[in-house]
């Protein structure tokens, strides 16, 4: 099912857009859902991220672990090559 919404485009935009749908042979309407699409998924990515970090400063402040950036990134390195690396020692806890 789709819904027909009318968006009001400044004139450049416009014309970048259709120059874009000419050059590639596809149609204006087709670049801007895919646009429009990207954006929102973007968006959602963003409010997801600014969510866990919210959550992960409540947890810092209500006692969780903490590491230090120097043991957590070698620690990703070998997590890279091996699925079982163990954790780096909590800085705080």
């Amino acid at each position: 099912m789709t819904a027909i919404t009318t968006l009001k485009l400044p004139d450049k935009l416009k014309a970048r857009i259709a120059r874009l749908a000419k050059q590639t042979g596809r149609s204006a309407h087709s670049l801007m859902v895919e646009a429009l699409e990207r954006e929102v998924a973007r968006e959602e990515r963003m409010r997801e991220f600014v969510r866990e970090a919210l959550a992960a400063d409540v947890g810092i402040e209500e006692g969780a672990a903490v590491y230090r950036a120097e043991d957590v990134h070698p620690w990703l390195e070998r997590l890279a090559r091996n699925p079982k690396a163990s954790r780096p020692k909590a800085w705080r806890k």
